[in-house]
């Protein structure tokens, strides 16, 4: 089988406009999720105040002074929120100017929902305003794959260039995808992540309605967790072939070893733990396959989807349970989005962006907000502070709405 090595990683949320700012933040129990008050339109019915992690303004004159001309004011955010950490793993890799990006490389990205923000100042124009005409760039603004566009031609990559939508599972669905083309041989390189905007009037209104959000903060697997906090960011790696990177003298900051998939086909919004571990026994099927027998070790760091709802936190216990046996509970968890919040589309890159770094360090970062201990979630949990670890695989775990289950797994350099 083709290894496949990570040669870049980029971050923007609301912990910081690069991986280096979430990661020190994560690792020092910082957090970035504060009380907002969103939706207020004049067409609307006012503020809701509720707890989030917006992305601090100011990030997109560095995107546009990185490529040397104005793009930003062309994008709608969710966009610009996976070009920006696209240009920091292009960066990291060596591969920005590469020729391998002309035909070799695949561009994949994962949202949830798109150009929401343009879409909404689009109705607002239409049915409040009552014009007649909107503006002439909201289609090209609103579609899904108005990211990867972006970046192709940033990048002038002229490869498969597509976008992927599975919501929280998104983009881990876009690594799975790029990770079997270069295995298949179609590409050398692929550049995968995801991101989302889903700081609107609406789009907040549409959540709230679920009545899966916290009105307090992202508690992971605390027995007084009540809900899920929306974030905004995006995430980036670039995968190559092992010996592409080889080759070029990359530097390799993990390898991809393997991912696995699978669908609950029972519940639009409540999770499955067979479904889950379904996805996970793959993942890790696929990993021992890729390693010599005497080499594998179950020191395994798991960073789980953890979003903090009583009902996911506990079926996600279940499938790791379900997949290791007892030897699960004794695996450290982690659960970034306590800090980042719910990227929806994006989340899962982060997550495993920030899980290489955390066996790189050999240090796991803390779960924020933790209070007390649930007898449903009877995990090695990292609580307090950053915790000393020895792990040399990352389990990254992605469970979506409609079922939707990916888990990845990745070897340290």
């Amino acid at each position: 089988m083709t290894r496949i090595a990570v040669t870049g990683l980029g971050a923007i949320s609301a912990l910081g406009a690069s991986l280096e700012d979430n990661w020190q933040a994560v690792l020092a129990g910082r957090g970035g999720i504060e009380r907002c008050v969103m939706g207020d339109s004049p067409y609307g019915p006012g503020g809701l105040e509720l707890p989030m992690a917006r992305v601090a303004e100011g990030y997109e004159a560095a995107m546009d002074a990185a490529l040397g001309k104005p793009t930003a004011g062309g994008l709608d955010p969710f966009a610009k929120l996976v070009l920006a950490p696209a240009i920091e793993a292009l960066a990291q890799s060596g591969l920005r100017g590469h020729p391998v990006l002309e035909e070799r490389t695949a561009v994949i990205f994962g949202h949830g929902l798109g150009g929401l923000a343009t879409l909404e100042a689009g109705y607002e124009r239409f049915f409040g305003l009552k014009s007649p005409r909107l503006h002439p760039s909201t289609v090209p603004k609103v579609m899904v794959s108005a990211g990867v566009s972006a970046a192709a031609m940033a990048f002038e990559v002229k490869g498969p260039v597509f976008a992927v939508s599975s919501a929280c599972a998104s983009s881990a669905h876009a690594v799975a995808q790029g990770a079997a083309m270069i295995a298949m041989g179609q590409v050398d390189c692929a550049l995968v992540g995801g991101s989302e905007a889903i700081s609107t009037a609406g789009c907040v209104r549409a959540w709230d309605a679920i009545r899966a959000m916290s009105p307090t903060t992202c508690r992971p697997f605390s027995a007084d967790r009540d809900g899920m906090v929306l974030g905004e960011g995006g995430a980036v790696m670039a995968l190559e072939s092992w010996d592409h990177a080889s080759a070029r003298g990359a530097t390799i900051l993990g390898e991809l070893v393997g991912w696995g998939m699978s669908s609950d086909a029972f519940h639009i919004t409540q999770p499955s733990p067979e479904g889950q571990a379904r996805a996970v026994r793959q993942a890790v099927a696929m990993a021992k396959a890729s390693a010599k027998a005497e080499d594998w070790r179950d020191d395994i760091l798991i960073s789980a989807h953890g979003t903090g709802t009583p009902l996911n936190d506990a079926a996600e216990t279940q499938s790791i349970v379900e997949v290791f046996g007892e030897a699960g509970r004794k695996l450290p968890v982690i659960a970034t989005k306590s800090a980042h919040g719910h990227l929806i589309g994006g989340s899962a890159v982060l997550q495993a962006a920030l899980g290489l770094r955390a066996l790189k360090e050999g240090l796991a970062p803390p779960i924020q907000n933790f209070n007390e201990r649930d007898p449903a979630c009877d995990l090695d949990l990292v609580l307090g502070e950053a915790r000393p670890i020895a792990s040399k695989l990352l389990l990254q775990n992605a469970f979506a709405f409609g079922g939707l289950n990916v888990a990845l797994m990745f070897a340290a350099a």
